[in-house]
């Protein structure tokens, strides 16, 4: 789950990181009261979506006066911004954020991640702040230095310390990022993050370390410990259909290809995906619909991936705690409630598969059946070519 900039510093001063103050604005009137109650004399005002690189795309404007502040409201709010991360539909602003201006005498780049490959976080500091890392890493890796935290002692301040150090910081420098990102780690083990990003870390002429931009990734399967923040999940930002199969309990990702994909189980949904692509197709999603599908949940599916206007649907479901018969009823009673017109090609497979398939052949409906999972493929591909 992702969260605005202005909530995730919120979050931040909680574990005592230091961050610009602060106000959000839904309305211009709101905006002149927040850069009145700010006081000055500079102000940011800052688009609110769930995008990066908006400084870029004219969502980050310095205001030096009261009426800029407002002027800039209302250039900003419902605006359609489009950055790189948006793509070409962009986002509307609904939000802003106004703030202090800040003395910055040198930008860093701060970031953390969990690392699958390390089996702990990874955090990355580059002397190349507000400039993104992506570009960074392909332009010139080696001015980001990782540091692989162990989940079992955390990150050390040698660590740190000898990061600094090749920032070519001061000793005050390195102190004071040392206390800030100490306490970054811990804000981020405690709330569940995948990803916390900093960028820019700003460097004051007093050598003050403070977050002038903050972005955080949560894990959504620990939301459950941590009820204040799934509140602050904006599903205004996020795409309608994968809000609507959230609610049913489906894990729904939509893709731009033109074959619908439901399949039960992350890994056969994954495997799904890459045997379309390999056949010449390319997936509108990825859908699964877990080991315990109901017929509405299965009816809620088929209503996602049509409301998608794909050109065929390949369902692939091997039967293991999700009996085969009792998906085979499931797509029938949903075919029949949305009056599927679509190609719809199936592959059964595991427990009560004979039984399933009957249920399919004595429905009287076009269905094109499957002998394995390649089979299935290549006659959804020819189906979705077709139409």
């Amino acid at each position: 789950m992702n969260i605005h900039e202005h909530q995730a510093k919120a979050l931040l001063k909680q574990f005592a990181i230091p961050v610009p103050e602060g106000r959000v604005a839904f309305s211009v009137e709101e905006a002149r009261a927040a850069a009145d109650s700010l006081g000055g004399p500079i102000w940011v005002v800052k688009a609110q979506i769930h995008a990066g690189g908006r400084g870029k795309a004219g969502g980050v404007k310095l205001a030096k006066s009261k009426p800029e502040v407002e002027t800039l409201a209302k250039q900003m709010l419902g605006m359609k911004l489009v950055t790189k991360q948006t793509g070409p539909e962009g986002k509307i602003v609904n939000r802003i954020y106004i703030e202090e201006g800040v003395d910055i005498a040198r930008e860093l780049y701060l970031g953390m991640v969990v690392d699958r490959a390390t089996a702990g976080i990874t955090i990355m500091l580059s002397s190349e702040g507000g400039t993104e890392i992506e570009e960074v890493a392909a332009t010139n890796p080696d001015a980001i230095i990782k540091i692989h935290v162990s989940p079992a002692v955390g990150v050390q301040p040698f660590q740190l310390r000898e990061a600094g150090v090749r920032l070519g910081l001061s000793t005050k420098l390195v102190r004071n990022l040392t206390k800030f990102v100490t306490s970054l780690a811990e804000a981020f083990v405690a709330m569940d993050c995948s990803l916390l990003e900093i960028n820019p870390l700003v460097v004051t002429s007093a050598e003050q370390v403070i977050a002038l931009d903050a972005k955080i990734n949560f894990d959504s399967n620990a939301l459950y410990r941590h009820p204040n923040i799934a509140d602050l999940r904006d599903l205004s930002e996020e795409e309608p259909s994968e809000v609507a199969a959230s609610s049913h309990d489906l894990s729904y990702i939509k893709l731009d290809g033109t074959i619908g994909c439901l399949v039960n189980g992350a890994g056969l949904a994954m495997a799904t995906m890459d045997i379309l692509k390999f056949f010449g197709g390319e997936p509108a999603n990825f859908l699964d619909v877990g080991g315990s599908a109901t017929v509405e949940k299965v009816t809620e599916a088929f209503r996602i991936l049509m409301a998608d206007k794909v050109h065929a649907i390949f369902v692939n479901i091997f039967g293991g705690i999700m009996k085969c018969d009792t998906i085979a009823t499931g797509l029938v009673e949903a075919a029949r409630t949305l009056n599927l017109n679509v190609p719809l090609v199936v592959r059964l497979e595991g427990t009560n598969v004979d039984l399933g398939k009957q249920i399919l052949r004595d429905s009287g409906l076009e269905i094109i059946s499957a002998d394995s999972m390649a089979d299935g493929a290549e006659k959804a591909v020819a189906a979705a070519t077709k139409a």
